[in-house]
């Protein structure tokens, strides 16, 4: 059977809240670590968001 070509990630903050996003990636065009500017409403304003695996 075919691997899927969508993988389901988790984005974490970089602020240290434990705040994450989950996204989906496709692991054939993206092979690069993603990392974004997004909202923690945690620390109540945009920080960087970096990829980490599902567990």
């Amino acid at each position: 059977m075919a691997k899927p070509t969508t993988q389901q990630i988790k984005l974490v903050s970089t602020a240290g809240t434990g705040y994450f996003y989950v996204a989906k990636k496709n692991t054939r065009s993206q092979t690069e670590k993603l990392q974004f500017r997004k909202y923690d409403p945690k620390a109540q304003k945009h920080v960087l968001f970096k990829e980490q695996k599902m567990k």
